[in-house]
């Protein structure tokens, strides 16, 4: 534990984050005790709020990158912030209200660092030659934008609120994601057998956590390992004409047959090969890439339901490329969460690349799939709040441990 000051220990916390999918907003309350090996969360309530139409296009639309004004921008902003904080002031029904926040807000852009950009020295020096020439536009350091901004939220529900969960990470050069294997760590690690944590929303990240065992939590690796949902989603949407946003239980593609030499060609995108930390998005999984996919499909002859399979291959195969590829050892186990997890089809075709390993959902070692995410970022506000850093420099590529989040008193 790294205190930075004495205060009140909030043991009820509300979690709130909505995915790069945008399918709505994921809201826990939550119960928390003890502070890292000691840590136990109990889900008291658990809930998805869906985005109001309207508003859900224009998320989607700023995120594919369709130019607006910052007025605009503003206008959403604020938008997001009120429906998250009605999120959070539903989730409360029946239950004693929580005393802190921890609110991820909508991710819109993601832009990892470029290379060797986590030397502190090196960046304190060349943030001072920034202020005075002309070279600032050239940073090497990421940059994420969340937005729903926490000082709306605190202020509409009467509960300090922490947001902004990334910034402090990407500040020192780290990715800021994932941010997550510092929960999983403590929520899911196993003395003697080496896991996967593998959250497939609509991007796909996986955290190694080896057996906790002498130096294990420097030995934890993270990443993101490329789409997750996304492209699926989107596919279905075009497939669909809009009629439907997602494929059931994976139902579609599974009546149709993956092409392997599309997925195969797929695989060779730099992106799978590039060494972590590593972090993407729809920056680069998103529309354009989906078209370039169907563009690719039409050598095949592909009916819908094969694209759907050639697609969700696609994420499989990505995730067990990416642990092959970069893992220490392969895990003893898998355990999945978010949306994919419940994505039969997709389940099955990992089960199917990982021979021997067993894949599972977290909720079988007692971790809601559906809301790990939310649960993750309650627990770093309640870190926050206590003083105790909440990114894993491993999994980040920062040269440090640091505070994430900043806090947003309520005036009540």
């Amino acid at each position: 534990m790294h205190p930075t000051e004495e205060v009140a220990v909030p043991t009820r916390v509300i979690g709130l984050i909505s995915g790069t999918s945008v399918d709505g907003i994921d809201a826990v309350l939550v119960e928390i005790s003890g502070t890292e090996l000691d840590l136990k969360v109990e889900l008291l309530a658990g809930k998805t709020y869906p985005y109001p139409a309207e508003l859900r296009e224009r998320i989607l639309a700023v995120g594919a990158g369709v130019a607006i004004s910052m007025a605009e921008l503003a206008e959403i902003d604020d938008a997001i912030a009120q429906v998250f904080a009605q999120a959070a002031q539903n989730i409360q029904i029946g239950h004693q209200v929580a005393t802190l926040i921890g609110s991820h807000g909508q991710t819109v852009y993601h832009r990892p660092p470029k290379e060797g950009a986590g030397a502190v020295g090196e960046q304190r020096s060349r943030g001072r030659e920034m202020l005075t020439s002309n070279s600032a536009l050239s940073t090497p350091l990421g940059y994420s934008l969340q937005l729903g901004r926490g000082e709306l939220i605190a202020y509409l529900t009467g509960i300090t609120t922490v947001s902004n969960f990334r910034v402090a990470d990407i500040a020192i050069g780290g990715h800021g994601a994932p941010l997550v294997p510092r929960v999983d760590a403590y929520l899911l690690s196993h003395p003697k057998e080496g896991r996967c944590i593998q959250n497939i929303g609509g991007i796909g990240n996986v955290a190694y956590i080896p057996p906790r065992h002498g130096d294990w939590l420097s030995k934890i690796r993270a990443w993101d390992t490329g789409p997750g949902n996304s492209l699926l989603d989107l596919a279905v949407e075009h497939l669909s004409a809009g009629a439907k946003t997602y494929d059931e239980n994976g139902n579609w593609a599974a009546s149709g047959t993956p092409c392997h030499p599309l997925v195969e060609q797929w695989l060779n995108q730099d992106y799978f090969h590039l060494p972590p930390p590593k972090s993407t998005g729809r920056e680069l999984f998103g529309m354009t890439y989906l078209y370039q996919c169907l563009k690719d499909a039409q050598e095949y002859q592909l009916n819908p339901a094969d694209i759907l399979a050639t697609l969700t291959e696609l994420t499989a195969a990505s995730i067990v490329h990416s642990y092959r590829t970069f893992l220490p050892e392969m895990p003893q186990r898998v355990l999945l969460c978010g949306g994919g997890s419940r994505n039969l089809y997709l389940k099955r075709r990992l089960e199917l690349l990982l021979a021997s390993i067993p894949v599972l959902a977290t909720d079988e070692v007692g971790l809601n799939a559906d809301f790990k995410e939310a649960i993750a970022f309650a627990v770093l506000a309640y870190w926050r709040h206590l003083g105790i850093p909440g990114n894993l420099p491993t999994a980040t590529g920062a040269p440090q441990e640091v505070l994430l989040g900043e806090i947003h008193q309520s005036q009540f």
